[in-house]
């Protein structure tokens, strides 16, 4: 059984064994296992009417890549940037344009000012494979044995995962990288985080079975439709 990686506001988990569309409400509790990240300035927490929802990454002055189920509902968006600690620091901006990908599991978000920030490394085809070890990132649930909501990470965590494949599914359907479990694994609130792999971002959070596999949406297949949008 497959798990959205958005939190959950009711404290409820969304199971989702085959992808029904997905609200912003599915999403509130980071990492389970896996340690405290200590450099990761490109990072992003998604904000939905003021609660914490999802992880993103800022991929250009005035613009945030995350999941799409993250930024499906009405709301207001804001992002916490270029922090580890979800609640001080870095800089704070609200979305106002949401471009989701028709097909895939990402969206990229539109800020209301430019942010000075060091930006997150898109990579190729060539950066992510199978059998490579590859580490993501995220604020989501730390827990299993309890609602989500009830262990969410204040700082940004961080685990090592292996690649199983780079041509799985994400939550729409389209082309992922498919991890299995190293010393942690995504969880509910992990939605939109990054995968690094060869040093760059090879990939956007989609699910998790939260206990041995995950899934990235592959944005090395994406990036003509990134580029057309924030233009990187």
């Amino acid at each position: 059984m497959k798990y959205v990686l958005g939190t959950v506001m009711s404290a409820v988990a969304v199971l989702t064994a085959v992808a029904p569309a997905a609200t912003a409400a599915d999403s509130a509790p980071a990492i389970i296992g896996g340690g405290t990240a200590s450099n990761a300035p490109w990072a992003a927490r998604l904000f939905v009417n003021g609660r914490q929802n999802c992880s993103a990454t800022i991929i250009a002055p005035q613009f945030i890549l995350t999941a799409k189920h993250c930024v499906s509902g009405a709301g207001t968006y804001t992002f916490r940037i270029g922090s580890l600690d979800q609640t001080t620091g870095g800089t704070v901006a609200t979305g106002t344009t949401i471009t989701r990908n028709p097909s895939a599991d990402i969206a990229i978000v539109r800020l209301d000012r430019a942010v000075q920030a060091t930006f997150s490394p898109l990579g190729t085809t060539a950066d992510v494979r199978v059998g490579q070890t590859a580490q993501v990132y995220g604020w989501g649930a730390t827990c299993t044995n309890q609602p989500e909501i009830n262990c969410q990470s204040r700082v940004l965590k961080v685990a090592s995962v292996t690649v199983t494949s780079v041509s799985c599914r994400d939550f729409a359907g389209a082309l992922a990288v498919c991890a299995r479990r190293g010393n942690g694994i995504t969880a509910g609130g992990d939605s939109g985080g990054p995968m690094f792999a060869s040093g760059r971002q090879v990939g956007v959070a989609s699910t998790s079975d939260r206990a041995t596999t995950t899934a990235y949406n592959n944005i090395t297949q994406q990036r003509a439709w990134i580029r057309s949008v924030a233009g990187v």
